[in-house]
């Protein structure tokens, strides 16, 4: 890669100054964003393997309160959805985890199963393993190539 020569003092910039400079960046810009390492698979369940550039990849954390101070009883379940704000050209890989933020033993007793996650929306379902009282929450994270 070319370096840009530094500009004398008192050197007025002119227009082939300003375009080495802007040339030299744009060089600059291709050959970092065009790098093998910054390339991410994601496995894809229509499409498989798909590599993208990781800049162009999405991902998104989503946050969903499943019970507030709630009675639950051992071995009921709770459903819960999740729109994204965007769609995604493939169904995204998504994962799911339980939040116990009520901190109590019913809520450190519970699974979490994605039953089914398309380009725009997740469902799932909250199985609780004991009964009792519980505030609880899923993390969501979802990773996938935008439409």
């Amino acid at each position: 890669m070319a370096k840009v020569p530094l500009p004398e003092r008192g050197q007025p910039l002119d227009v082939t100054y300003i375009y080495q400079l802007a040339e030299t960046i744009n060089d600059l810009a291709t050959q970092v964003s065009s790098a093998t390492y910054n390339y991410t698979t994601i496995d894809t369940v229509s499409a498989g393997k798909q590599n993208v550039k990781t800049s162009e990849a999405r991902v998104i954390g989503g946050y969903i309160e499943v019970a507030n101070n709630s009675t639950v009883s051992a071995g009921n379940e709770k459903t819960f959805s999740y729109d994204f704000p965007s769609d995604f050209k493939y169904a995204p890989i998504a994962t799911a985890t339980a939040v116990n933020i009520g901190n109590t033993p019913a809520g450190q007793n519970v699974t979490v199963i994605l039953k089914s996650v398309t380009t725009s929306r997740v469902e799932g379902v909250v199985r609780f393993g004991a009964s009792g009282d519980l505030s609880l929450a899923v993390n969501l994270v979802i990773i996938g190539i935008p439409n």
